[in-house]
């Protein structure tokens, strides 16, 4: 544990925080060759420890070598190396056109970073939720506090372990605990607090915020349906869809989390989900590899519950010794079972049938905006609508969850999914502040037109050109 752990919580989180907001002041975290130095750094903690995150995620959550890599490891590595190649054009000074009536004058932006800035991570994806944030807000020049879940603590314990060692202590620190030290965070003065999770502490740290006009960026979740017409391939959308889903056993923000299957796609996409998740995970998902595990009992045991919702297609076994709950898949459900009453955060894909597409955008545009809607159509026409008539945090058609690992589009929600984006340039929006910086020779004072007093010549031309 870090050294800044082992306190009293409010004492650690005050010496913590003040700590790092005097280093700022200091302006040691504003030079782009610091910056790149810490990226580099993360870089190679990363590359070089790979093993030791990767069994802290086996611990954690039952994550296989490969997809620790792919969704957590590599894609931060990603992360970095695209942050990396194009730093140096997301932080020039960008030029902005001055109205003729300040001619002559140079007016630009500049970003500058906000300060001291709070990355709190979920259980989820442990590793990545709390590196790919720490990457934006490293790349604006700011000093960061990393508080990681203590739902996943051999991640957490490789974080804090590791953090300190790798970046600059001065400017980077990282704060283990579970609900004492996460409040006596949110009760200290930070210029940014980034938060992933649900909506639920969200809403308590946005109150918090709110006490100190803090800025926030609310990455959350809900329910991501998918909509699938039967003129679209079942088979392949069956797999996708599969992949998306069961990925981290079902625990995934942007995971799928309920078919909206149109007319015949219903029944015809049952066959198609069993074999995809035979393909996957084998007859006997416990014994893959590849098939990770529900978090904690609590969970395990919301889950369970839920699995009376429809007709079993496949899947339902589960064992609580080991938390594992098998890939489900449930048909015929009831729009009003639990299952579809709160986001399921788990290895059980609902298919709920809607005769057309505008029964599909009804029922989505009828709950809360998701953080994600995903289409398997063969139609343009259906797409154009489905962009044109629905709000969600992303779009996408044919591939679930992938809109993530595309650097350039931004990732965040709407209305109840989230508050601001990140990932790319949009983690730089983020983390700084775009500052108007305006500059007007004294002479020639052309402004002493608009000085009172006002002449009915005066008038005329502010009229004309103002």
């Amino acid at each position: 544990m870090h050294p800044d752990s082992r306190l009293q919580p409010a004492v650690a989180a005050d010496e913590t925080v003040s700590r790092l907001r005097t280093v700022f002041v200091t302006g040691l975290t504003r030079p782009v060759s610091w910056r790149r130095a810490q990226l580099r750094a993360l870089r190679d903690m990363l590359t070089e420890h790979q093993a030791e995150f990767a069994a802290a995620l086996h611990a954690d959550l039952g994550k296989g070598a490969t997809e620790a890599h792919l969704t957590e490891i590599g894609f931060v590595v990603k992360e970095i190396d695209h942050t990396l190649r194009h730093l140096a054009p997301w932080l020039r000074p960008r030029r902005v056109s001055v109205p003729l009536t300040l001619a002559p004058a140079r007016a630009r932006t500049v970003r500058e970073p906000l300060g001291t800035v709070l990355v709190i991570s979920p259980w989820n994806y442990p590793l990545q939720l709390a590196l790919a944030p720490l990457v934006g807000a490293l790349a604006a020049g700011n000093c960061v506090v990393v508080k990681p879940s203590e739902l996943a603590p051999a991640t957490s314990a490789a974080l804090a372990h590791r953090l300190p060692r790798a970046l600059d202590p001065s400017a980077v620190a990282v704060v283990e605990g579970g609900i004492p030290e996460t409040t006596a965070l949110l009760e200290q003065p930070f210029d940014h607090i980034f938060y992933t999770g649900n909506g639920t502490v969200g809403r308590v740290v946005m109150a918090a915020a709110a006490r100190r006009l803090t800025p926030v960026t609310l990455e959350l979740g809900g329910k991501s349906p998918v909509v699938v017409e039967p003129g679209a391939d079942l088979r392949a959308a069956a797999r996708r869809i599969a992949w998306g889903k069961f990925m981290n056993a079902g625990q995934t923000c942007v995971a799928p989390d309920y078919v909206l299957a149109i007319g015949e796609a219903a029944t015809g996409l049952e066959p198609h989900l069993t074999a995809a998740v035979r393909e996957m995970y084998g007859t006997e998902p416990s014994a893959s590899a590849d098939y990770g595990r529900i978090v904690n009992d609590r969970h395990f045991d919301r889950l369970v519950g839920l699995l009376g919702g429809g007709r079993l297609v496949t899947g339902g076994e589960h064992d609580r010794a080991t938390r594992y709950l098998a890939p489900t898949v449930l048909a015929d459900v009831d729009p009003q079972a639990p299952v579809m009453s709160e986001e399921i955060f788990g290895p059980i894909l609902p298919i709920v049938r809607v005769p057309d597409l505008d029964a599909a955008i009804a029922f989505v545009n009828a709950r809360d905006k998701p953080l994600a809607l995903y289409a398997f159509t063969a139609s343009r026409h259906s797409k154009r609508r489905l962009t044109a008539e629905t709000s969600s945090g992303a779009l996408a058609f044919g591939i679930p969850n992938a809109h993530l690992s595309v650097p350039g589009l931004p990732f965040g929600g709407v209305g109840e999914s989230g508050v601001g984006r990140y990932h790319g340039p949009h983690s730089l929006d983020t983390f700084s502040h775009t500052k108007a910086v305006l500059d007007k020779p004294l002479r020639p004072d052309v402004l002493r037109l608009a000085y009172p007093p006002f002449t009915r010549r005066k008038e005329r031309l502010l009229r004309r050109f103002l």
